[in-house]
């Protein structure tokens, strides 16, 4: 799903991720090391009043960019060092003189400030980071191979690429009346998105294994967002988040009928059934999003639906529906996986089917993602 943060509450955390690497090992230290050397026999090589050894003033600075705070300080004291032994080495000729050798020091020191505040912020980056990575794991927790008896896949991109976490969510949720899978999208960006996705979430975590029925799952949905929604009400306003909705779809695997699948859609794209036949839509019965049921005359019917064997659901959100291109064209994802499947039938796979319509939004909006985008692949493990 994504990369786990790197904690950085020790004070060399920024260290271990050099900004400059070569098969996997650190060399920032090289540029710098390359400059200084190359300023000092340039300086060698040149006579008469024309003197390059005061551009080492430069080697503290580019090892500010690409070192850390003792890495830097040594490059300072390297400079004024090697300006002083260069610089006085033929007292016969012009000599650059304390000018020069005053500004090689301010420099260092100036250098070594400025990498003080870099590594700084670079230690307040990977905290934050990590802090972004702890909530996605609460919201969208790592989920175990052939978890409740199904094969799955998932990928998220949220539209910001620094944020980390959003208003997608998705889960698997087994229990003793069969396997239930939520996948939705909260309206709006946000942390109150993903407040919203975190309430959902605990409510299907505990609604999907307790209760028998799928309906009562999905009325429990939508009390726990309009209850939700209400304290964000009374706490923030409206401004806050108090008329937000969510899409979603709810998918229940019958433990007595292992060729159909329960589904309850909420506002949502309907799923797509994705076999060695082809691709088809689900003959879903949408009904309104999460926190509009008031609108409605009640809440949206369990369909069941007959799915083969090999048959993957594959579940998205509007990240991937609504991608456009340059032209503004959306991206069809349904016609792109027919093609992929008609090509090789392992692209049913849940995990290469999720792959393929990751890369495909990817490259037809450019890597310019108008929205948060899950892509959510799920079938039944069936034992040979």
């Amino acid at each position: 799903m994504g990369r786990t943060g790197r904690l950085s509450g020790d004070p060399g955390a920024a260290h271990r991720n050099p900004l400059v690497r070569v098969g996997g090992l650190g060399v920032g230290w090289v540029p710098p090391l390359l400059l200084l050397t190359g300023v000092a026999a340039a300086d060698a090589n040149t006579g008469g009043e024309f003197r390059m050894i005061s551009w080492i003033v430069l080697v503290p600075g580019i090892a500010s960019a690409l070192c850390g705070v003792w890495g830097t300080a040594v490059y300072a004291a390297l400079a004024v060092a090697t300006y002083y032994t260069v610089d006085s080495a033929w007292p016969h000729q012009y000599q650059s003189g304390l000018p020069d050798f005053i500004l090689v020091a301010v420099g260092g020191l100036l250098a070594t400030l400025a990498c003080v505040l870099r590594v700084r912020g670079e230690r307040r980056m990977l905290h934050i980071r990590d802090v972004a990575d702890t909530t996605r794991r609460v919201v969208l927790r790592p989920l175990p191979p052939g978890w409740g008896g199904l094969d799955h896949a998932a990928v998220y991109l949220p539209a910001d690429a620094e944020a980390r976490v959003g208003g997608d969510f998705y889960d698997i949720q087994p229990g003793p009346h069969g396997t239930r899978v939520l996948v939705g999208d909260v309206q709006g960006k946000g942390l109150g998105a993903v407040e919203t996705a975190a309430a959902l979430l605990s409510a299907f975590r505990e609604a999907g294994y307790h209760e028998p029925d799928l309906a009562t799952v999905a009325e429990r949905l939508e009390v726990r967002m309009t209850r939700h929604r209400g304290h964000t009400a009374a706490v923030h306003g409206r401004a806050g988040g108090g008329d937000r909705f969510a899409t979603a779809v709810l998918v229940g695997f019958p433990p007595r009928a292992p060729g159909a699948v329960d589904t309850v859609v909420f506002g949502h794209e309907p799923p797509l059934a994705v076999g060695p036949r082809g691709v088809r839509e689900l003959p879903v019965d949408g009904g309104l999003p999460l926190g509009l049921a008031e609108l409605g005359s009640g809440p949206p019917p369990v369909r069941r639906l007959e799915l083969a064997a090999d048959e993957t659901l594959l579940l998205v959100t509007d990240g991937v529906t609504e991608a456009r291109d340059r032209d503004g064209g959306f991206y069809r994802h349904a016609e792109e996986v027919a093609r992929a499947v008609a090509a090789d039938a392992r692209n049913t796979a849940p995990r290469r089917l999720v792959r393929l319509v990751r890369d495909g939004t990817l490259r037809h909006c450019g890597g310019r993602l108008g929205d948060d985008t899950t892509v959510f692949a799920v079938r039944r493990r069936y034992r040979a």
